[in-house]
């Protein structure tokens, strides 16, 4: 019998700006123009993730005290080209 792949999910635990922590996987990550950007989906972490909404997720990687920290993106013009990025990677990877 052959073995099973195992698929171990890359999770992170985030921190919200009112300090609620949750777990999220790395869905895709891609470096634009010098700056690295990672999409991502909130874990699965009971029964009712399949009744939930799985909002896409996306942060900058920037420096703040010399560690790196991911944040939002709060310039529009800016999260709307990494959006539209990110979703054109995700339909080219669903083509294939």
């Amino acid at each position: 019998m052959s073995e099973m792949n195992e698929y171990t999910p890359d999770l992170f635990e985030l921190i919200d700006e009112e300090g609620n922590k949750k777990q999220f996987e790395l869905f895709d990550a891609v470096e634009i123009e010098g700056e690295q950007y990672y999409a991502m989906l909130p874990a699965i972490e009971d029964e009712d993730y399949l009744d939930s909404d799985c909002d896409l997720v996306i942060l900058k990687s920037i420096e703040e005290d010399g560690e790196e920290i991911l944040a939002s993106i709060d310039d529009d013009e800016e999260f709307d080209k990494i959006s539209r990025i990110f979703l054109e990677r995700i339909d080219d990877s669903f083509e294939e």
